[in-house]
């Protein structure tokens, strides 16, 4: 991999290659979830270097007004501690800077956080809130190592800009045998009702695990699975052999509208479920 390259877009290109790996989805998933808290770390750890110094990577002193003396002098490899085990970074090295750069995420010696995955929970539980981002990092780390407004706005920005990027790929390539829809429930503020995000995965022709889709749904109405199943449609996802969904009469209408050749299966995790309840 080219040495310019950076290392939140190692971290991306890891994440796309297990999608193609020939394993089992949750194992997938998992790996994925890590990856996604270490992304938001390293781009975390990043944004502040470029706040530090004033300028994007490979942007010149000259041309940034606000830009301090120093460069970007390659990485070194350090270690943050997590609730889930360490998990590895890549620090920017500098130098010609005329006073050290500390992390306020980190500190000096990058061994402490359970922030950052504070921060992974905050930002997509609580829908990329800015003022719930600094709230949370305030309560973890105390209100002196809180990073800055315009870091945690840079960061969640990233985050939104790649999800959209992604939920608006175009699906052409991908061809399934088999096609999952199912709705989890989450709260997305304290107090607040339980809402639902739909979400879509398949296994390919080729037997491979897929991530097709996820949005979040005003109900698991017709008019809900109608429009997030459209959307895969425009884009792309030609019809399955066969999807699997729970018994919910919206979502059964939408899948035989938008997808009317498919062959359709009651889950039998769900079936089993409900007869256990019976």
């Amino acid at each position: 991999m080219p040495v310019r390259v950076s290392p939140t877009d190692r971290i991306r290109r890891h994440i796309d290659d297990l999608f193609a790996e020939d394993r089992p989805l949750p194992e997938i998933l998992e790996d994925v979830a890590r990856l996604g808290a270490q992304l938001l770390m390293q781009a975390a750890l990043e944004a502040e270097v470029t706040e530090f110094l004033g300028r994007e990577r490979y942007a010149r002193a000259a041309l940034a007004e606000d830009a301090r003396p120093g460069s970007r002098n390659g990485y070194r490899e350090v270690t943050v501690k997590t609730t889930a085990g360490p998990v590895k970074l890549a620090r920017p090295k500098l130098r010609g800077t005329t006073e050290a750069f500390a992390s306020r995420l980190f500190g000096s010696h990058d061994s402490r956080t359970n922030a950052l995955e504070s921060l992974v929970i905050a930002s997509f539980v609580r829908g990329l809130s800015v003022r719930d981002v600094e709230a949370t990092l305030a309560e973890a780390l105390g209100d002196q190592a809180a990073i800055s407004k315009s870091t945690v706005s840079s960061v969640c920005q990233a985050i939104k800009d790649e999800y959209r990027a992604w939920a608006g790929r175009r699906l052409d390539e991908i061809t399934l045998d088999y096609l999952f829809l199912d709705a989890s429930f989450f709260r997305m503020h304290p107090g607040s009702p339980a809402e639902p995000v739909l979400a879509a995965w398949g296994i390919t022709t080729e037997g491979k695990p897929a991530f097709i889709g996820l949005g979040p749904g005003t109900g698991e109405s017709f008019d809900a699975w109608k429009d997030f199943l459209a959307d895969l449609n425009e884009r792309g996802l030609a019809s399955p052999l066969l999807v699997i969904s729970d018994g919910a009469p919206g979502l059964i209408g939408a899948i035989e509208q938008i997808y009317p050749k498919a062959l359709r299966q009651r889950c039998l995790v769900h079936r089993s479920c409900k007869e256990i309840t019976w």
